[in-house]
């Protein structure tokens, strides 16, 4: 029955968009990092990312983190100025203890720029914060 099945609830697993200043080419750059806020660690982390609009997608980037520690974060993905003007979904899925999670955060086109900008947890930075 439906109404059996528990889907957990995903709290303090954030995705970030943040701009970095980037030593080896002189640029500043746009990462995606995730973040574990939790007070527990999460295991066996996988993350689907793609682009997209109506009249085109992206390639399917996909990234495993065997273990990701709590209250830490860790790089995603470098992300490309042409992407921003796109629809950005990361869908990740990981176990707490025995338990699978999985939350898709959508960052909705044009809006990764500096004046969406929101202190971003753990990292000490300014960024986009996706809950």
């Amino acid at each position: 029955m439906k109404k059996d099945i528990h889907i957990p609830v995903v709290s303090d697993v954030h995705v970030a968009i943040v701009r970095e200043y980037n030593d080896t080419f002189k640029t500043n750059d746009w990462n995606a990092y995730i973040i574990n806020n939790k007070t527990c660690d999460l295991e066996m982390v996988l993350i689907v990312t793609w682009g997209y609009s109506k009249q085109q997608k992206t390639s399917i980037l996909r990234k495993k983190l065997d273990h990701l520690p709590a209250k830490s974060y860790a790089k995603i993905e470098f992300m490309q100025d042409d992407v921003l003007a796109l629809n950005n979904c990361f869908d990740v899925t990981f176990f707490e203890g025995s338990v699978m999670y999985e939350k898709s955060y959508v960052f909705e086109k044009n809006s990764i720029e500096p004046k969406s900008f929101q202190h971003i947890p753990l990292m000490n930075i300014e960024g986009i914060l996706s809950d």
